[in-house]
């Protein structure tokens, strides 16, 4: 198992360069850099200023992209655009761009956003709080009613149990969690009905002076809508993930054999079909992990007015924020790598029979 580990996270090393390096030509090939962008702006402005031309370093530049012609240019003076490509760090082929965006990764260096003036790094540790904690609490809401739900659906197979929870089910997989979200807060926080929770954000106003205990309430009040709306989805696939996985270890032979040596229920269930089963559950495990915490949570934070990762991401790109684009990938890239790698162990811890170390290479 050493050397199983050993290897795959050598692998982590290749894989992470394969990512980085795909989108980063990706993004050679799409219409409109971080130049282009400030150009816009001055457009609409009416002329050129200084503001951009602070001296950021191109630590995390990163790409590049863009039409050399792009309209914006027009009236500019070609030696502010120069000075504008050599800020954003531009003027360099894109080959010792990726690479001084490696060796800086490397380093742990993200280098600097430009247009928020703030490291990458520390813009990502101010939005992490809010898409850990959505995260977070959809992934324990999730698993805590989905497994037990999935188990009791699989004893329950065929009942009136199993029909009305599974059309729940499908309802709760069919609403987009968005939209799920407009509809509780047009119900529950303030809309044409009840104003039960509130509007937006994760404290209330003046939360600095509340003790601990109403502080703790306040945060709990305040994230029961969105949290409720990310789980929904995921709460359907996986309880349905669950009861098929149990249907599947109950129908076999070694079951029939427990219960024929007398074994109680709850015994072989337990006992016996739970290890087998949960080893498809936690096989999603990784790739539920980084939906919940990082991917699915941007138009909830629209939504609700959280300044999570999620908007974070949505802005950079949208405004051709590179370093704020290639660190994040590079971050959530090497989590999600990490975590895989987290399952392998956790299914050796579950069922000590499977033996990664043991595979051919």
């Amino acid at each position: 198992m050493a050397a199983y580990l050993v290897r795959r996270i050598l692998l982590i090393i290749p894989t992470l360069l394969g990512i980085m390096l795909l989108n980063f030509i990706v993004i050679q090939f799409a219409p409109g850099g971080p130049v282009e962008q400030v150009l816009a702006q001055l457009e609409q402005a009416g002329g050129a200023t200084d503001r951009f031309t602070g001296g950021a370093g191109d630590a995390g530049a990163g790409g590049g992209g863009g039409d050399g012609n792009y309209r914006g240019r027009q009236g500019i003076d070609e030696a502010y655009i120069a000075r504008l490509e050599q800020q954003f760090g531009l003027d360099k082929p894109a080959h010792e761009r990726f690479w001084i965006m490696i060796s800086n990764y490397a380093r742990l260096d993200f280098g600097e956003s430009f247009f928020k003036s703030k490291d990458v790094a520390e813009l990502i540790w101010e939005k992490l709080p809010v898409s850990l904690t959505l995260g977070f609490w959809t992934f324990v809401l999730s698993y805590a009613i989905s497994i037990p739900l999935g188990i009791r659906k699989a004893v329950k197979d065929g009942t009136p149990f199993d029909a009305w929870t599974s059309g729940v089910i499908i309802i709760g997989y069919a609403i987009p969690n968005f939209l799920f979200a407009i509809l509780l807060l047009i119900f529950f926080a303030g809309g044409s009905y009840f104003q039960w929770f509130p509007l937006r954000g994760l404290n209330s106003t003046g939360w600095q002076e509340m003790s601990w205990g109403a502080y703790i309430l306040d945060y709990l009040w305040h994230i029961v809508l969105p949290v409720l709306s990310l789980a929904v989805s995921g709460f359907a696939t996986l309880t349905l993930l669950t009861k098929n996985s149990f249907l599947d270890e109950i129908k076999k032979q070694y079951v029939t054999t427990a219960r024929a040596k007398g074994l109680t229920e709850s015994r072989v269930l337990y006992g016996h079909v739970f290890r087998n089963a949960m080893l498809i559950v936690i096989a999603g495990i990784p790739a539920a992990v980084i939906g919940i915490f990082f991917g699915g949570s941007l138009l909830i934070e629209t939504v609700f007015s959280l300044d999570g990762l999620g908007l974070l991401g949505y802005e950079a790109v949208l405004q051709r924020d590179y370093p704020v684009v290639f660190g994040t990938l590079f971050i959530f890239s090497l989590i999600a790598l990490v975590s895989h790698i987290l399952t392998d162990i956790t299914y050796t811890l579950i069922d000590p029979r499977i033996d990664f170390g043991s595979r051919e290479t």
